[in-house]
């Protein structure tokens, strides 16, 4: 395969669909303020308090609207999914502004900056299960793969790039400016979902309450074996080793691999280039046999580096693993998304969705049991520890169904 043609079938959704390319470009600039406008208010956050606890209970505030996924997902099946992204994108947009106003006023306190990230988190948390399900709308099932690559690729590209923005604009324009630099972000966001209003069609009938559309949807989904185990998997993996990459790493920076600033830059800039490539490498693969496998097995692959990440002291031994758990991370991120749409009917892909982005929510949650576990124990042996249990529990999930191991998805 020449060059040329294997990279027009990695981007092949971005080249030959207009819509999925707007809509591409909608999420790379929604969470390009996201990332950078969660840096920045976290760092205004320590500097009006300068108290760690403040700080977690600003995080803990702009997580909660994760809890919402559920009803938010059965919003998405009653509702037009383009519309409501283009809520969540204003919405976002007049929170910011309002924050960067008070903000460029001297105005910001710390209970400001509370209620700024819950009414920021509205907009980002209960949306994604409508701007998850459209990707089926826009691109259709045979490539759904590489399209929900693509868009991690997106997510990845602003992940390693927001927060270095944002540090660099807080260090030389200011934390307000830096605020206003987010704002322009949601507006090109916003702007670029405004031709797609014709598509994000509603499916099905649902005339029900909320409630008992999650209700019925949760019955569903738990006669569902194939989505039931995805979603446990995802469940675990937030559980158990998520919240040690989101809230540790400085820790192993320091206290393991004896690294400055600079050096935990580097070390989550490898984790950003794995799950670029990771998300390439899928993307590429288009419409592949054996998902589910690559799913469970990817996962497990994920924890077993996150264990041999923990054991490191060498930096150069912990780039490369960072490096490969970025890479693996891609399996995990992409094809939970793509294996819960694939193996549920469209009427229910919304709240499917919204029942995973409940899933992640434990994060924060067990961010503390885990931030317990490692005060008596250190983080070491904590992650190796939730390493090897997440290893376990994704084997025993295999077990369990073995279908998803053996499941493509692909139409023939």
């Amino acid at each position: 395969m020449s060059t040329g043609t294997a990279v027009g079938r990695t981007l092949g959704s971005l080249r030959d669909n207009r819509a999925f390319r707007l809509f591409w470009f909608s999420n790379l600039f929604f969470f390009g303020g996201v990332w950078t406008q969660t840096l920045v208010l976290g760092w205004l956050a320590w500097e009006a308090t300068h108290s760690d606890f403040l700080v977690a209970v600003y995080t803990a505030v702009r997580l909660a609207p994760l809890l919402l996924g559920p009803f938010a997902g059965a919003f998405a099946d009653r509702h037009n999914r383009v519309r409501l992204l283009i809520v969540a994108a204003s919405w976002a947009l007049v929170a910011v502004s309002a924050v960067a106003t008070l903000a460029s006023l001297g105005k910001a306190s710390y209970w400001v900056l509370v209620v700024g990230g819950l009414a920021i988190g509205l907009a980002q948390s209960p949306s994604q299960p409508a701007r998850a399900s459209l990707v089926m709308d826009l691109v259709g099932r045979q490539n759904l793969s590489n399209a929900n690559a693509l868009n991690s690729m997106a997510l990845n590209m602003t992940q390693v790039i927001g927060p270095a923005v944002g540090g660099l604009m807080i260090t030389g324009l200011g934390a307000p400016a830096a605020l206003w630099v987010s704002t322009f972000w949601y507006a090109i966001s916003l702007v670029t979902l405004l031709p797609l209003r014709a598509y994000g069609r509603v499916v099905g009938g649902h005339t029900g309450s909320a409630l008992r559309m999650v209700t019925s949807g949760l019955r569903d989904l738990a006669r569902n074996r194939l989505a039931s185990t995805v979603l446990l998997i995802t469940l675990a993996a937030n559980t158990l080793l998520w919240p040690i990459a989101q809230s540790f790493m400085p820790v192993f920076a320091q206290e393991s691999l004896g690294l400055d600033a600079a050096g935990l830059g580097w070390l989550l800039t490898c984790a950003g280039v794995g799950g670029l490539t990771g998300s390439l490498v899928i993307a590429w693969l288009g419409d592949f046999r054996f998902k589910g496998g690559m799913f469970v097995v990817g996962t497990a692959i994920w924890g077993t580096l996150w264990s041999l990440f923990a054991l490191s002291h060498d930096p150069v031994v912990s780039f490369v693993l960072m490096t490969a758990i970025g890479v693996m991370s891609a399996a995990f991120g992409v094809l939970q998304t793509t294996l819960l749409l694939m193996t549920t009917d469209e009427s229910l892909h919304g709240r499917a969705l919204g029942v995973q982005e409940l899933a992640i929510g434990i994060m924060p949650v067990a961010s503390l049991a885990l931030g317990a576990f490692a005060e008596h124990y250190g983080v070491g042996i904590t992650t190796f520890v939730s390493g090897v249990v997440l290893v376990t529990a994704v084997a025993a999930l295999g077990l369990w169904t073995p279908s998803l191991l053996r499941y493509s998805g692909v139409l023939r």
